[in-house]
């Protein structure tokens, strides 16, 4: 009989607990649809190469001023490799295609920024000034061509 009045009493605490659970913020759940989106554009790990979401959750970290996302904890103690933070670059180019403020494919050697630990690509070093005098419209537009680069992507499958 205790048994069973302790796993009532554990059973209404989760209940209460559940009923009670915080829902996140509109800002925090916009900040979850971002990371999403980064994590799939970004593909890999810069430290192991692995893909990302192989060993779990992906680990937000800050590389330099960028913001990426780590394969693991393991990472969190080495080094990128040069050839996957190239091929993260690479990514990150190719999912975005054209340059935010000029709405223009981006050139082979395209110039970029890092706006608020976000890496973007602009056709010329005058495109970088204006992105840095309105860094969310930019974002949430950066954000647009890499959620249209995904879906065709899954499109194309």
């Amino acid at each position: 009989m205790k048994y069973f009045t302790f796993a009532l009493v554990i059973g209404a605490a989760n209940l209460f607990a559940i009923a009670f659970a915080e829902e996140p913020s509109p800002q925090e759940e916009a900040q979850r649809k971002r990371d999403q989106i980064h994590i799939a554009v970004q593909e890999i790990c810069p430290v192991s190469g692995e893909k990302l979401g192989e060993h779990g959750a992906p680990i937000k970290s800050k590389i330099g001023e960028e913001t990426v996302f780590l394969c693991c904890k393991g990472c969190l103690e080495d080094k990128v490799d040069p050839e996957h933070w190239a091929t993260i670059h690479a990514n990150f180019a190719k999912a975005q295609r054209i340059c935010p403020v000029m709405k223009k494919e981006l050139p082979k050697n395209a110039k970029w920024t890092i706006i608020e630990g976000q890496i973007v690509y602009v056709c010329c070093p005058p495109c970088t000034k204006k992105i840095a005098a309105a860094p969310e419209r930019f974002l949430k537009q950066l954000d647009e061509l890499y959620t249209a680069s995904l879906n065709a992507r899954r499109d194309s499958r």
